[in-house]
C-alpha cells in the first residue's frame, strides 16, 4: 500500500513518549508507532460499534428465523 505523508504537530512530552515507545517496542520509525496507534483506534472504534449493534439485535429474530423447522434443521 502507497503511503501518505502528512505532518502532524505534537507537544513536547508526546514526541518524547513516542520516541521512547518507537525505541522500546523496535519500531523503525515515529510513521510505524503513529500507524499502529492508528490501527489501535480503528480497532476500538470498531468494537464499539459492534457492540452497540449486538444491542440493537431483536431477540425475537431467533425465535422468527426457526419458525417452522424441528430440532434437527435449527
Amino acid at each position: 500500500m502507497q503511503a501518505e505523508k502528512i505532518s502532524i504537530s505534537l507537544s513536547r512530552p508526546l514526541v518524547e513518549f513516542l520516541e521512547n515507545y518507537k525505541i522500546n517496542h523496535k519500531f523503525k520509525s515515529r510513521s510505524q508507532v503513529i500507524e499502529q496507534a492508528i490501527l489501535l483506534l480503528r480497532e476500538q472504534s470498531l468494537q464499539s460499534a459492534y457492540k452497540e449493534a449486538n444491542e440493537e439485535v431483536d431477540d425475537d429474530w431467533d425465535i422468527t428465523i426457526a419458525d417452522g423447522l424441528n430440532e434437527d434443521e435449527t
